[in-house]
């Protein structure tokens, strides 16, 4: 098994996980569970945000499937070509975290929004490992062809 197989596998079985706590337990405050936001709590209180917050994480957890099937598609068929493009793929979306998503979460940290305090860094620190994970997969590839 390759490098980037590898390094496959370990997004999907990290991504499963927050796939299931979103699914069956999405007021959790592990993985990517919602209980953190402070807020979630509260829109229980109102039955119309209530019902859109659990759809949003729903579609979040049904996002994070179709992206997890789509790779075990690849890997399962893709050649080592198409596995090296999954990857550079995965680098550059993975990344985008840090454009939109994270600068809204540490605002909200700041504004102890957010229970732990520090969760903001604590996620900052999970992506940035799937990205090294994923360029130390893909710069030894390179190297070792």
């Amino acid at each position: 098994m390759d490098i980037l197989s590898i390094s496959i596998i370990f997004f999907c079985v990290m991504e499963f996980s927050n796939v299931l706590i979103l699914y069956f337990n999405p007021e959790s405050k592990l993985g990517n569970g919602v209980g953190a936001f402070n807020t979630f709590k509260d829109i229980k209180k109102d039955e119309e945000l209530n019902l859109f917050s659990h759809y949003m994480v729903y579609w979040v957890a049904g996002v994070k499937l179709i992206f997890i099937f789509l790779l075990v598609v690849i890997l399962l068929t893709g050649t080592e070509v198409t596995r090296l493009y999954a990857v550079i793929a995965m680098i550059i979306s993975i990344s985008t975290y840090f454009i939109k998503l994270h600068p809204i979460i540490k605002k909200l940290d700041k504004m102890n929004k957010i229970t732990p305090k520090g969760y903001s860094k604590t996620l900052g620190i999970m992506i940035s490992i799937f990205l090294i994970v994923f360029s130390f997969a893909l710069i030894s590839y390179l190297f070792l062809i």
